[in-house]
């Protein structure tokens, strides 16, 4: 593959999206590029995330089975900075920020374009990552303000932050390259099994 297949695949990504989660007592809260609508049914609303496994978030995840997905506007490159340069293996994330926990305890932002709280019914290993797909438990936001896009990222990324940017993509882009054909079967622990 050449390297511009990869720009032109840039081209299918969804929003820029915060996702938070609570493990036990523990908060914590991760940016990705990756959430998408899932149903087509207005009664039973799903959303899909893909979280790389070299995330805090995504064992947070996978062991609580709860997250929060929040569609940012393209004002919230603090939040993009906070959530997405640091882990929370080395501190807390979230801390000092405005939340409250919401009925499945992920914590919810207020101020975006959209949240959605959901519990996975689904997953799906891909390698390097993990396919969460969340049915929608709660919902809110008006809905203003342009919806944040990775090209705002690329783009808006404070030069004091862009060196840390460019070197957490590049680990991300070998970590993914060196685990895609890692794949195994996964059946959700609460998926019915006939």
């Amino acid at each position: 593959m050449s390297a511009g297949s990869y720009e032109l695949l840039r081209a299918l990504v969804s929003p820029v999206v915060a996702i938070t989660t609570r493990r036990g007592e523990e908060l914590n809260g991760l940016i990705v590029n990756s959430a998408l609508r899932a149903s087509l049914s207005p009664e039973k609303l799903r959303l899909s995330i893909i979280v790389h496994k070299f995330n805090h978030s995504h064992d947070m995840i996978f062991e609580s089975g709860v997250f929060t997905a929040h569609i940012l506007r393209a004002d919230q490159m603090d939040l993009v900075i906070r959530l997405g340069t640091a882990s929370g293996r080395d501190g807390d994330k979230l801390g000092g920020m405005p939340y409250r926990l919401g009925a499945t305890g992920a914590p919810i932002f207020d101020d975006c374009y959209a949240f959605f709280e959901c519990r996975v019914v689904n997953a799906m290993d891909t390698g390097g990552s993990t396919f969460f797909l969340g049915a929608v438990e709660s919902a809110g936001g008006d809905g203003s303000g342009e919806v944040m896009t990775s090209k705002h990222v690329r783009t808006g990324v404070p030069i004091e932050n862009q060196e840390q940017y460019e070197e957490d993509l590049a680990r991300g882009q070998r970590f993914a390259t060196e685990m895609a054909d890692r794949m195994r079967a996964l059946v959700w622990r609460d998926l019915p099994r006939e």
